[in-house]
């Protein structure tokens, strides 16, 4: 069969489900329009919206826009050129990545162009086919795809079982010392789909029985976690104990671009060994400015943090009052697990959409089990207490839709007419 022929006869694990053809911008490749803001457009109409990243509310904070309008009419987004090697190096790359490296408690930070690129590159670099790697199961996609470019040995442990985590530890120090390879071991600080902290100070502690290193991606917990924001580490305790740290700029700091923070040696050895940074054309200047300005807006205001979290606590508490299951979350990520097929969940995107003004992300089969949907809640500082109440009134009615079978019973069509 034709190579293009064949990828486009395979529709996919949702394929089966023709409905969805019918608009799959709707579903699955939204147009948000607007201001950045809890309240934008969809397909013309408001929506409260819960799916942006935008935990501290510095994507369209005034001081940020304005230090990202004047770095971009000073320098242009050409400017530097070049690689950091070559000549897209700068004082203010510099700075950032130091900066950086100090508030999360390293001696050395590095910048990188982008988080899935970069940390692919970063794992690429770090191991060989001598070294050994143990991961959790639920890793990012990021740290699969980096896996699977590697050529030695890999274990996986269940999410966050330690006591696999050791006994894969034990097969890897084994296969290791045998090569003259080292071991790694790789987990995230705040797992983006479940809302739940990786156990790094447990995974810390198994340092007293197994000699390995620690890679922490702390996307979602960089900013968000920790009594000044420093990550998931510093809100276990157990910073010190993490060896590369590695977060990106899409998240708390509402910009592009990423960093890892480590040992100085180790940072150094990474500078010349991460082809995803040494290939390619350094961060734009004003990304970098803006870098700087966001870094700072994070350690010296700390409300954007306590007003987060105001609203963290109020949606997750009302969820549970009012019997919804948001999994074991301890971070902002709020997932509401519910029981349901594609189709169902499909229908109750729709209905919220629709009906309610409530805008939020869809995760179903093969991301989650079939049977499961979750409609996963981002939380931001720019949210109300009023914003809250709303989406918890909204979900009683949709959850008492599901419970009855309405949204088995109509097609999408009956969904979008059925009012609340």
């Amino acid at each position: 069969m034709d190579l293009f022929e064949k990828l486009l006869s395979d529709k996919g694990a949702l394929g089966q489900y023709s409905y969805l053809d019918k608009d799959v911008n709707y579903y699955f490749f939204p147009k948000l329009e607007g201001e950045i803001q809890p309240r934008m457009k969809f397909q013309g109409k408001e929506v409260l919206a819960w799916s942006l990243n935008n935990y501290l509310g510095l994507a369209n904070h005034p001081e940020i826009r304005k230090v990202d309008t004047e770095a971009t009419e000073k320098w242009g987004l050409g400017y530097p050129m070049g690689a950091r090697m070559m000549t897209g190096n700068s004082d203010y790359h510099d700075q950032l990545e130091q900066e950086l490296a100090d508030f999360v408690s390293k001696p050395t930070g590095m910048l990188l162009n982008y988080g899935y690129q970069g940390i692919m590159s970063v794992i690429d670099a770090l191991v060989d086919r001598k070294d050994v790697v143990v991961y959790d199961a639920e890793c990012h996609a990021c740290i699969i795809d980096a896996l699977r470019m590697h050529i030695g040995k890999r274990f996986v442990f269940p999410h966050n079982d330690i006591e696999n985590c050791a006994k894969q530890l034990k097969r890897a120090t084994k296969l290791a010392n045998e090569q003259g390879g080292g071991v790694l071991v790789i987990t995230e600080g705040v797992f983006g789909m479940t809302g739940n902290t990786g156990k790094l100070d447990e995974i810390v502690k198994l340092k007293e029985q197994y000699d390995f290193k620690l890679l922490v991606d702390d996307a979602h917990g960089f900013g968000t976690m920790g009594d000044t924001g420093a990550g998931t580490g510093e809100f276990m305790g157990c910073q010190d104990g993490i060896d590369i740290y590695f977060s990106t700029f899409a998240k708390s700091m509402a910009s592009i671009g990423a960093f890892i923070a480590g040992p100085t040696d180790v940072v150094n050895h990474l500078r010349y060994k991460v082809r995803s940074q040494i290939f390619a054309k350094s961060l734009p200047m004003p990304l970098v400015i803006g870098g700087l300005k966001r870094l700072d807006m994070l350690r010296t205001m700390p409300e954007l943090r306590e007003k987060l979290w105001t609203i963290v606590n109020a949606i997750q508490n009302g969820f549970k009052e009012r019997g919804f299951n948001i999994g074991t979350t301890n971070s902002p990520v709020t997932p509401v697990v519910l029981k349901g097929d594609v189709m169902e969940g499909c229908n109750m995107v729709v209905d919220l959409r629709e009906n309610h003004k409530i805008f939020c992300s869809m995760v179903v089969y093969p991301v989650v089990p079939k049977g499961m949907v979750i409609l996963r809640i981002i939380p931001t500082a720019m949210h109300t207490l009023e914003d809250v109440e709303e989406t918890l009134n909204a979900f009683d009615v949709i959850k008492e839709k599901l419970d009855n079978g309405v949204y088995k019973e109509a097609g999408v069509e009956g969904a979008l007419l059925a009012k609340s």
